[in-house]
């Protein structure tokens, strides 16, 4: 493939597939909308006890990690089944992995939460 350089179009263009690749994330991935019920929650917990401005930049980071993991994990998923649409233990074994580094960074992020809300939470009881 040839790159014929930098242009301004080309760079609109490429946000026009990115936000088009999040819409998909966001309009036909289940998992997505459990990871996406779960920010709204979080952001709603965050403003009710009232996040530092260092805890918002964790949680957002948490929501968008969770987020682009499940994205990566989605394509994987799409590809290798238009790769090989039969059973083969290889693909399994790399959608199996990329869906377990998903959870592993969803619950990285609970225990985040936990650790900032945790506090909190105990304070307004």
């Amino acid at each position: 493939m040839k790159n014929s350089g930098f242009t301004l179009r080309k760079r609109a263009l490429s946000f026009k597939y990115a936000f088009h690749g999040i819409f998909l994330l966001i309009s036909r991935e289940h998992n997505a909308w459990i990871h996406c019920f779960a920010a709204v929650c979080v952001i709603t917990a965050g403003i009710f006890v009232g996040l530092s401005s260092m805890e918002w930049i964790v949680i957002c980071l948490c929501i968008g990690l969770v987020l682009s993991a499940e994205a990566v994990n989605s394509a994987i998923e799409a590809l290798a089944d238009r790769v090989s649409p039969a059973y083969d233990e290889a693909i399994k074994r790399t959608k199996d992995l990329a869906a377990g580094a998903v959870l592993l960074l969803a619950i990285a992020s609970a225990v985040v939460g936990l650790i900032i809300f945790l506090p909190k939470l105990t304070l307004l009881s």
